[in-house]
Protein backbone atom coordinates (compact mmCIF):
# COMPACT_ATOMS: atom_id res chain seq x y z
CA UNK A 1 0.00 0.00 0.00
CA UNK A 2 1.50 3.26 -0.76
CA UNK A 3 2.45 5.99 1.60
CA UNK A 4 2.61 9.40 1.62
CA UNK A 5 5.17 11.41 3.37
CA UNK A 6 4.07 15.47 3.93
CA UNK A 7 6.09 18.19 4.94
CA UNK A 8 6.26 18.29 8.51
CA UNK A 9 5.21 21.22 10.56
CA UNK A 10 8.54 22.54 12.80
CA UNK A 11 6.74 25.17 14.83
CA UNK A 12 3.27 26.06 15.42
CA UNK A 13 4.02 29.62 13.83
CA UNK A 14 5.44 27.61 10.79
CA UNK A 15 3.07 28.06 7.65
CA UNK A 16 5.03 26.61 4.61
CA UNK A 17 8.33 25.18 4.21
CA UNK A 18 11.13 25.57 1.09
CA UNK A 19 12.17 22.47 0.18
CA UNK A 20 15.47 23.11 -1.38
CA UNK A 21 17.14 19.38 -2.25
CA UNK A 22 15.83 16.13 -3.21
CA UNK A 23 18.15 13.57 -2.32
CA UNK A 24 15.89 10.38 -4.07
CA UNK A 25 14.91 10.28 -7.68
CA UNK A 26 11.49 9.26 -8.79
CA UNK A 27 11.45 5.67 -9.17
CA UNK A 28 14.50 4.99 -6.88
CA UNK A 29 14.36 2.02 -4.23
CA UNK A 30 14.43 3.89 -0.70
CA UNK A 31 14.68 2.08 2.64
CA UNK A 32 13.33 3.45 5.95
CA UNK A 33 15.22 6.07 7.40
CA UNK A 34 16.94 7.05 4.29
CA UNK A 35 17.26 10.58 3.82
CA UNK A 36 14.24 12.14 1.03
CA UNK A 37 14.98 15.59 0.82
CA UNK A 38 15.99 18.93 2.95
CA UNK A 39 13.86 21.48 3.82
CA UNK A 40 14.46 24.88 5.92
CA UNK A 41 12.29 27.13 7.86
CA UNK A 42 12.57 31.05 7.99
CA UNK A 43 16.03 30.51 9.75
CA UNK A 44 16.41 26.71 10.16
CA UNK A 45 17.03 23.62 7.89
CA UNK A 46 15.81 20.10 8.06
CA UNK A 47 16.07 16.84 6.64
CA UNK A 48 13.14 14.05 6.35
CA UNK A 49 13.63 10.09 6.08
CA UNK A 50 11.88 7.68 4.11
CA UNK A 51 9.10 6.07 6.42
CA UNK A 52 9.32 3.02 5.22
CA UNK A 53 10.97 0.68 1.94
CA UNK A 54 9.72 1.19 -1.55
CA UNK A 55 9.86 2.69 -4.47
CA UNK A 56 9.60 6.94 -4.84
CA UNK A 57 6.48 6.26 -7.15
CA UNK A 58 5.57 10.63 -6.77
CA UNK A 59 7.53 14.04 -5.98
CA UNK A 60 4.99 16.45 -6.29
CA UNK A 61 7.11 19.21 -5.55
CA UNK A 62 10.58 21.24 -7.44
CA UNK A 63 13.81 21.97 -5.54
CA UNK A 64 13.02 25.78 -4.72
CA UNK A 65 9.02 25.42 -4.20
CA UNK A 66 7.66 26.83 -0.93
CA UNK A 67 5.28 24.09 0.38
CA UNK A 68 2.32 24.87 3.21
CA UNK A 69 3.39 22.40 6.00
CA UNK A 70 1.19 19.03 5.91
CA UNK A 71 0.99 18.91 2.35
CA UNK A 72 1.75 15.80 0.55
CA UNK A 73 5.27 15.99 -0.72
CA UNK A 74 5.56 12.61 -2.01
CA UNK A 75 4.28 8.93 -2.30
CA UNK A 76 6.43 5.55 -1.03
CA UNK A 77 5.09 2.11 -2.16
CA UNK A 78 5.41 -0.57 -4.71
CA UNK A 79 5.43 -0.41 -8.55
CA UNK A 80 1.60 0.16 -9.89
CA UNK A 81 0.54 1.59 -6.89
CA UNK A 82 -1.99 4.62 -8.18
CA UNK A 83 -0.81 8.29 -6.62
CA UNK A 84 -3.16 10.04 -8.12
CA UNK A 85 -5.38 10.36 -5.19
CA UNK A 86 -2.35 11.81 -2.83
CA UNK A 87 -1.38 14.47 -5.26
CA UNK A 88 -2.17 17.41 -3.83
CA UNK A 89 -4.38 20.17 -5.53
CA UNK A 90 -2.67 22.28 -7.93
CA UNK A 91 -0.10 20.13 -8.46
CA UNK A 92 2.20 22.19 -11.09
CA UNK A 93 3.45 18.71 -12.00
CA UNK A 94 0.26 17.76 -13.25
CA UNK A 95 -0.29 21.92 -14.03
CA UNK A 96 2.70 21.62 -16.75
CA UNK A 97 2.05 18.37 -17.76
CA UNK A 98 -1.45 19.32 -19.12
CA UNK A 99 -0.51 22.56 -20.57
CA UNK A 100 2.41 21.17 -22.84
CA UNK A 101 0.29 18.71 -24.12
CA UNK A 102 -2.25 21.35 -25.15
CA UNK A 103 0.20 23.74 -25.84
CA UNK A 104 3.65 21.79 -27.22
CA UNK A 105 6.08 23.56 -29.58
CA UNK A 106 7.28 22.13 -32.60
CA UNK A 107 10.90 23.10 -33.36
CA UNK A 108 13.28 21.69 -35.94
CA UNK A 109 16.66 21.13 -35.23
CA UNK A 110 19.03 22.19 -37.24
CA UNK A 111 22.17 20.26 -38.48
CA UNK A 112 24.77 22.61 -37.59
CA UNK A 113 25.18 25.59 -34.94
CA UNK A 114 27.19 28.43 -35.51
CA UNK A 115 30.66 27.89 -33.69
CA UNK A 116 30.34 31.55 -31.56
CA UNK A 117 27.46 30.98 -30.05
CA UNK A 118 27.08 29.00 -26.88
CA UNK A 119 23.80 27.18 -28.06
CA UNK A 120 20.95 24.86 -26.61
CA UNK A 121 18.24 22.91 -28.00
CA UNK A 122 15.10 20.98 -27.19
CA UNK A 123 14.65 17.75 -26.17
CA UNK A 124 11.53 16.39 -28.43
CA UNK A 125 9.54 13.30 -27.65
CA UNK A 126 7.77 12.20 -31.15
CA UNK A 127 9.26 15.63 -32.59
CA UNK A 128 7.63 17.68 -30.12
CA UNK A 129 9.16 20.06 -27.35
CA UNK A 130 8.63 18.84 -23.98
CA UNK A 131 9.44 22.54 -22.78
CA UNK A 132 6.90 23.83 -19.43
CA UNK A 133 5.38 26.66 -20.07
CA UNK A 134 7.30 28.55 -17.48
CA UNK A 135 10.76 27.69 -19.07
CA UNK A 136 9.15 28.76 -22.37
CA UNK A 137 8.15 32.16 -21.10
CA UNK A 138 11.73 32.37 -18.95
CA UNK A 139 13.44 31.84 -22.18
CA UNK A 140 11.57 34.46 -24.83
CA UNK A 141 12.50 36.96 -21.94
CA UNK A 142 15.82 35.90 -21.62
CA UNK A 143 16.46 34.92 -25.46
CA UNK A 144 18.06 31.74 -24.69
CA UNK A 145 18.48 29.23 -27.20
CA UNK A 146 16.35 26.34 -26.78
CA UNK A 147 19.18 24.65 -29.67
CA UNK A 148 20.81 21.37 -27.62
CA UNK A 149 19.50 22.22 -24.52
CA UNK A 150 19.06 18.86 -22.15
CA UNK A 151 16.31 18.62 -20.00
CA UNK A 152 16.10 17.52 -16.30
CA UNK A 153 12.42 16.52 -15.81
CA UNK A 154 10.06 14.18 -16.17
CA UNK A 155 10.59 12.48 -19.58
CA UNK A 156 13.18 14.72 -20.21
CA UNK A 157 11.00 17.58 -19.96
CA UNK A 158 12.57 21.15 -20.08
CA UNK A 159 11.86 22.75 -16.85
CA UNK A 160 12.59 26.44 -15.88
CA UNK A 161 16.05 25.28 -13.67
CA UNK A 162 17.44 24.10 -17.30
CA UNK A 163 16.62 27.59 -18.75
CA UNK A 164 18.59 29.12 -15.66
CA UNK A 165 21.17 27.39 -16.09
CA UNK A 166 21.75 27.58 -20.10
CA UNK A 167 21.92 31.61 -18.77
CA UNK A 168 24.33 31.17 -16.55
CA UNK A 169 26.45 29.20 -18.92
CA UNK A 170 25.88 30.04 -21.91
CA UNK A 171 24.90 33.16 -24.28
CA UNK A 172 21.32 34.49 -24.88
CA UNK A 173 20.75 35.10 -28.92
CA UNK A 174 20.91 38.95 -28.99
CA UNK A 175 19.33 40.89 -31.97
CA UNK A 176 22.88 42.17 -32.88
CA UNK A 177 24.41 38.74 -32.53
CA UNK A 178 21.16 37.85 -34.90
CA UNK A 179 21.88 40.28 -37.24
CA UNK A 180 25.54 39.86 -37.53
CA UNK A 181 24.61 35.91 -38.67
CA UNK A 182 22.64 36.44 -41.05
CA UNK A 183 25.21 39.47 -42.75
CA UNK A 184 27.84 36.72 -42.76
CA UNK A 185 25.47 33.88 -44.22
CA UNK A 186 25.57 32.15 -41.42
CA UNK A 187 22.43 30.00 -40.40
CA UNK A 188 20.50 31.17 -36.94
CA UNK A 189 19.80 28.15 -34.93
CA UNK A 190 16.44 26.71 -34.84
CA UNK A 191 15.00 27.51 -31.53
CA UNK A 192 15.59 31.32 -31.30
CA UNK A 193 12.31 32.05 -29.90
CA UNK A 194 10.88 33.21 -33.04
CA UNK A 195 7.44 33.03 -31.51
CA UNK A 196 8.01 35.38 -28.83
CA UNK A 197 7.24 38.67 -30.64
CA UNK A 198 9.22 41.35 -31.59
CA UNK A 199 12.35 43.08 -29.94
CA UNK A 200 12.46 46.04 -28.73
CA UNK A 201 15.77 48.82 -28.79
CA UNK A 202 15.73 48.17 -24.76
CA UNK A 203 16.42 44.19 -25.48
CA UNK A 204 19.77 45.09 -27.19
CA UNK A 205 21.90 43.82 -23.73
CA UNK A 206 24.98 42.33 -23.34
CA UNK A 207 25.01 38.07 -23.06
CA UNK A 208 24.06 37.06 -19.16
CA UNK A 209 26.55 36.86 -16.88
CA UNK A 210 28.36 33.91 -15.51
CA UNK A 211 28.76 32.39 -12.55
CA UNK A 212 32.61 33.90 -12.49
CA UNK A 213 31.54 36.97 -13.00
CA UNK A 214 30.98 39.27 -15.92
CA UNK A 215 32.69 41.61 -18.12
CA UNK A 216 30.31 45.46 -17.81
CA UNK A 217 30.34 47.96 -20.36
CA UNK A 218 33.21 49.98 -20.61
CA UNK A 219 34.75 51.85 -17.33
CA UNK A 220 32.08 49.60 -14.90
CA UNK A 221 34.99 46.96 -14.19
CA UNK A 222 33.51 43.21 -13.66
CA UNK A 223 30.58 42.15 -11.77
CA UNK A 224 28.65 39.23 -10.75
CA UNK A 225 24.83 38.80 -9.53
CA UNK A 226 24.26 36.63 -6.43
CA UNK A 227 20.73 35.74 -5.96
CA UNK A 228 19.09 36.13 -2.41
CA UNK A 229 18.81 33.30 -0.62
CA UNK A 230 15.55 33.06 0.99
CA UNK A 231 17.25 33.60 4.29
CA UNK A 232 18.29 37.11 2.93
CA UNK A 233 14.90 37.54 1.46
CA UNK A 234 13.15 37.08 5.26
CA UNK A 235 15.76 39.00 6.45
CA UNK A 236 15.60 41.71 4.05
CA UNK A 237 11.87 42.27 4.35
CA UNK A 238 11.68 42.26 8.03
CA UNK A 239 14.50 44.88 8.26
CA UNK A 240 12.43 46.93 5.68
CA UNK A 241 9.21 46.97 7.54
CA UNK A 242 10.76 47.51 11.09
CA UNK A 243 11.80 51.01 9.44
CA UNK A 244 8.52 52.04 7.74
CA UNK A 245 6.27 51.35 10.13
CA UNK A 246 7.53 52.10 13.51
CA UNK A 247 9.19 55.39 14.67
CA UNK A 248 12.86 54.77 15.93
CA UNK A 249 15.01 56.84 17.26
CA UNK A 250 18.22 55.83 18.85
CA UNK A 251 20.19 57.09 22.20
CA UNK A 252 23.90 56.23 22.83
CA UNK A 253 25.82 55.80 26.36
CA UNK A 254 29.09 54.91 28.06
CA UNK A 255 29.47 52.77 30.86
CA UNK A 256 32.31 51.99 32.82
CA UNK A 257 33.72 48.98 32.58
CA UNK A 258 36.06 48.54 35.08
CA UNK A 259 34.02 46.65 37.27
CA UNK A 260 33.13 44.14 34.35
CA UNK A 261 36.67 43.14 33.11
CA UNK A 262 37.72 42.96 36.58
CA UNK A 263 34.87 40.56 36.71
CA UNK A 264 35.77 38.29 33.91
CA UNK A 265 39.56 38.43 35.29
CA UNK A 266 38.01 36.64 38.14
CA UNK A 267 36.29 34.37 36.17
CA UNK A 268 39.49 32.93 34.10
CA UNK A 269 41.18 32.59 37.51
CA UNK A 270 38.61 30.42 38.56
CA UNK A 271 38.52 28.50 35.52
CA UNK A 272 41.99 27.29 36.25
CA UNK A 273 40.95 25.80 39.57
CA UNK A 274 37.52 24.09 38.00
CA UNK A 275 35.14 26.69 38.11
CA UNK A 276 32.76 25.25 35.08
CA UNK A 277 31.78 28.95 33.89
CA UNK A 278 33.29 30.68 31.01
CA UNK A 279 30.85 34.02 31.46
CA UNK A 280 31.35 36.43 28.77
CA UNK A 281 31.53 40.29 28.31
CA UNK A 282 28.08 39.82 26.49
CA UNK A 283 26.70 37.51 29.51
CA UNK A 284 27.19 40.10 31.63
CA UNK A 285 25.97 42.68 29.66
CA UNK A 286 22.50 40.54 28.95
CA UNK A 287 22.40 40.19 33.06
CA UNK A 288 22.30 43.91 33.29
CA UNK A 289 19.84 44.64 30.60
CA UNK A 290 17.41 42.01 31.91
CA UNK A 291 17.85 43.65 35.82
CA UNK A 292 16.88 47.02 33.86
CA UNK A 293 14.25 45.30 32.44
CA UNK A 294 12.40 44.37 35.63
CA UNK A 295 12.63 47.97 36.79
CA UNK A 296 11.24 49.41 33.19
CA UNK A 297 9.02 47.34 32.03
CA UNK A 298 8.05 49.81 29.56
CA UNK A 299 10.67 48.21 27.25
CA UNK A 300 10.01 44.84 28.01
CA UNK A 301 6.88 45.05 25.75
CA UNK A 302 4.93 44.46 22.13
CA UNK A 303 3.45 47.23 20.10
CA UNK A 304 0.39 46.24 19.14
CA UNK A 305 -0.87 49.26 17.63
CA UNK A 306 -4.16 50.07 19.71
CA UNK A 307 -2.42 48.55 22.89
CA UNK A 308 1.29 48.16 24.10
CA UNK A 309 1.57 44.56 25.58
CA UNK A 310 3.87 44.84 28.93
CA UNK A 311 5.28 41.49 30.32
CA UNK A 312 6.75 40.65 33.48
CA UNK A 313 8.93 38.34 32.54
CA UNK A 314 12.43 38.89 30.43
CA UNK A 315 11.99 36.84 27.10
CA UNK A 316 15.48 37.96 25.65
CA UNK A 317 16.36 37.82 22.44
CA UNK A 318 20.08 37.60 21.34
CA UNK A 319 21.16 38.28 17.73
CA UNK A 320 23.50 35.88 16.55
CA UNK A 321 25.37 35.21 13.49
CA UNK A 322 25.18 32.04 11.46
CA UNK A 323 26.36 30.89 8.10
CA UNK A 324 22.44 30.87 6.91
CA UNK A 325 22.57 34.48 7.82
CA UNK A 326 21.27 36.60 11.39
CA UNK A 327 18.94 35.02 13.58
CA UNK A 328 17.08 35.85 16.62
CA UNK A 329 16.48 33.50 19.14
CA UNK A 330 14.58 34.17 22.37
CA UNK A 331 15.74 33.03 25.83
CA UNK A 332 12.30 33.02 27.70
CA UNK A 333 11.87 33.55 31.64
CA UNK A 334 15.79 34.49 31.26
CA UNK A 335 14.73 36.96 34.52
CA UNK A 336 14.49 33.69 36.36
CA UNK A 337 18.41 32.24 35.35
CA UNK A 338 21.64 33.35 37.60
CA UNK A 339 24.68 34.78 35.54
CA UNK A 340 26.19 31.69 35.25
CA UNK A 341 22.95 30.09 34.56
CA UNK A 342 22.50 32.59 31.80
CA UNK A 343 25.64 32.41 30.56
CA UNK A 344 25.03 28.66 30.01
CA UNK A 345 21.75 29.00 28.18
CA UNK A 346 22.92 31.77 26.13
CA UNK A 347 25.84 29.65 24.90
CA UNK A 348 23.40 26.51 24.15
CA UNK A 349 21.09 28.83 22.10
CA UNK A 350 23.78 30.01 20.08
CA UNK A 351 25.15 26.61 19.03
CA UNK A 352 21.54 25.16 18.34
CA UNK A 353 21.21 28.46 16.24
CA UNK A 354 24.51 27.99 14.34
CA UNK A 355 23.50 23.90 13.93
CA UNK A 356 20.05 24.84 12.69
CA UNK A 357 18.13 23.05 15.05
CA UNK A 358 16.76 26.12 16.91
CA UNK A 359 12.56 25.57 17.16
CA UNK A 360 11.25 27.73 14.54
CA UNK A 361 8.51 29.17 17.68
CA UNK A 362 12.02 30.23 19.31
CA UNK A 363 13.12 32.79 16.48
CA UNK A 364 9.96 34.53 15.56
CA UNK A 365 9.67 37.75 16.65
CA UNK A 366 6.81 37.58 18.87
CA UNK A 367 8.77 35.66 20.91
CA UNK A 368 11.46 37.70 22.82
CA UNK A 369 10.26 40.89 25.12
CA UNK A 370 13.47 42.71 24.40
CA UNK A 371 16.39 42.10 22.30
CA UNK A 372 20.36 42.78 22.62
CA UNK A 373 23.13 42.62 19.74
CA UNK A 374 26.47 42.71 20.30
CA UNK A 375 28.58 43.90 17.58
CA UNK A 376 31.42 44.56 20.15
CA UNK A 377 33.84 41.59 19.12
CA UNK A 378 33.56 43.37 15.52
CA UNK A 379 35.26 46.66 16.65
CA UNK A 380 32.26 48.73 16.22
CA UNK A 381 31.92 51.82 18.36
CA UNK A 382 28.49 52.94 17.93
CA UNK A 383 25.41 51.96 15.54
CA UNK A 384 22.34 51.61 15.36
CA UNK A 385 20.61 48.35 15.82
CA UNK A 386 16.69 48.00 13.98
CA UNK A 387 14.04 46.80 16.23
CA UNK A 388 12.85 43.74 15.80
CA UNK A 389 8.97 44.55 15.90
CA UNK A 390 6.76 44.03 17.73
CA UNK A 391 9.28 44.33 20.36
CA UNK A 392 9.53 48.35 21.23
CA UNK A 393 13.02 48.58 21.49
CA UNK A 394 16.62 47.00 21.65
CA UNK A 395 19.80 47.62 22.84
CA UNK A 396 23.09 47.59 20.78
CA UNK A 397 26.38 46.95 22.40
CA UNK A 398 29.80 47.93 21.29
CA UNK A 399 33.05 47.68 21.61
CA UNK A 400 35.22 49.19 24.43
CA UNK A 401 37.65 52.08 24.16
CA UNK A 402 40.12 54.17 26.94
CA UNK A 403 39.25 57.29 27.43
CA UNK A 404 39.74 59.87 29.85
CA UNK A 405 38.13 59.90 33.40
CA UNK A 406 38.20 60.86 36.75
CA UNK A 407 39.92 58.12 38.72
CA UNK A 408 38.82 57.52 42.59
CA UNK A 409 42.08 58.89 44.10
CA UNK A 410 40.98 62.19 42.28
CA UNK A 411 43.20 61.82 39.78
CA UNK A 412 42.82 61.65 35.74
CA UNK A 413 43.33 58.46 34.08
CA UNK A 414 42.38 56.46 30.94
CA UNK A 415 39.30 54.31 32.11
CA UNK A 416 37.47 51.37 29.88
CA UNK A 417 34.12 52.47 28.39
CA UNK A 418 31.40 50.14 26.75
CA UNK A 419 29.28 52.02 24.34
CA UNK A 420 25.62 51.19 24.56
CA UNK A 421 22.97 52.30 21.72
CA UNK A 422 19.27 51.57 22.64
CA UNK A 423 16.56 52.02 19.74
CA UNK A 424 13.49 52.46 20.27
CA UNK A 425 10.12 52.73 19.42
CA UNK A 426 8.74 56.46 19.74
CA UNK A 427 4.80 55.13 19.75
CA UNK A 428 5.49 53.04 22.77
CA UNK A 429 8.27 55.02 24.84
CA UNK A 430 8.92 58.38 25.20
CA UNK A 431 12.81 59.95 25.33
CA UNK A 432 12.58 61.04 28.57
CA UNK A 433 11.94 57.11 29.56
CA UNK A 434 13.97 56.04 27.41
CA UNK A 435 16.94 57.45 28.57
CA UNK A 436 16.33 56.23 32.03
CA UNK A 437 16.00 52.78 30.50
CA UNK A 438 19.79 53.37 29.18
CA UNK A 439 20.63 55.18 32.01
CA UNK A 440 19.58 51.87 34.36
CA UNK A 441 22.01 49.67 32.18
CA UNK A 442 24.86 51.96 32.48
CA UNK A 443 24.39 51.61 36.48
CA UNK A 444 23.78 47.70 36.18
CA UNK A 445 26.89 46.87 34.51
CA UNK A 446 28.82 49.11 36.27
CA UNK A 447 27.69 47.79 39.71
CA UNK A 448 29.04 44.05 38.85
CA UNK A 449 30.75 42.22 41.52
CA UNK A 450 31.90 38.71 41.83
CA UNK A 451 29.40 38.27 44.34
CA UNK A 452 27.14 36.99 40.92
CA UNK A 453 29.74 34.44 40.18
Amino acid sequence: MAVVVIMPRQGQSVESCILTEWYKEEGEQVSKGDLLFAYETDKAAFEEEAPNDGLLLARFFLEGDEVPVLQNVAVIGVEGDSVEEFRPQGDPDRSLKEEVANEGVVVEAEPVTPEPLATVSVSQSNGRTTISPRARKLACKKRVMLENLQGTGPGGRIIERDVLEAIRHGKRLTPLAKKKMEAEGLTVPAGSNEECGRYRTSDLVEPAPSAAGTAGLEGRGSYSDVPLSNVRKIIAGAMQRSLQNSAQLTHHMSANVSGMLELRRQVKARQKDGYPYNITLNDMACYAAIRSLKLHPGANAHFLGESIRQFSQVNLGLAVDTDRGLMVPALLNADLLSLPGLSVSLKEMADRSKQGSISPDLIVPEAASFTVSNLGNYGVEMFTPVINLPQVAILGVNTIILRPAALPDGNFGFQPFMGLSLTYDHRAIDGGPATLFLAEIKNQIESLTTDLL
